[in-house]
């Protein structure tokens, strides 16, 4: 079983990788010091969610992704599930819905078979 402080460093050095950010930018940005950065994104120290909420500011996501990935949040945390979200989208067709869901679920499954 994957330790989700790891994940979630690993997640967090993704996110900034793929924004092509550096550490030590990331670390201003966020208000925290590069040490510290680099000793979450190793999986060493648990950020608090006031961190994490800088964190993703710093990096244009969620707080609540981020929350989630440090296990502070459950993965349906506003009581609806992403299929049940797109289900109830009245602004969709219903072959819109059908092709979003699957691809949604094409998605977890290949997350899964990375795990």
């Amino acid at each position: 079983m994957k330790d989700p402080i790891q994940d979630l460093g690993g997640f967090i050095r993704q996110q900034r990788e793929k924004s092509a950010i550096s550490v030590r930018k990331l670390a201003e940005n966020a208000g925290i010091s590069n040490p510290y950065l680099s000793q979450i994104e190793r999986g060493l120290r648990k950020p608090s969610a006031e961190i994490l909420k800088s964190l993703a500011n710093a990096l244009s996501i969620r707080a609540e992704y981020l929350y989630e990935k440090a296990g502070l949040l459950d993965g349906e945390a506003d009581g609806q599930t992403v299929a049940e979200a797109i289900e109830s989208d009245l602004r969709l067709t219903k072959p819109q819905k059908q092709a979003l869901t699957r691809v949604y679920e094409s998605f977890i499954s290949a997350q899964k078979e990375q795990q």
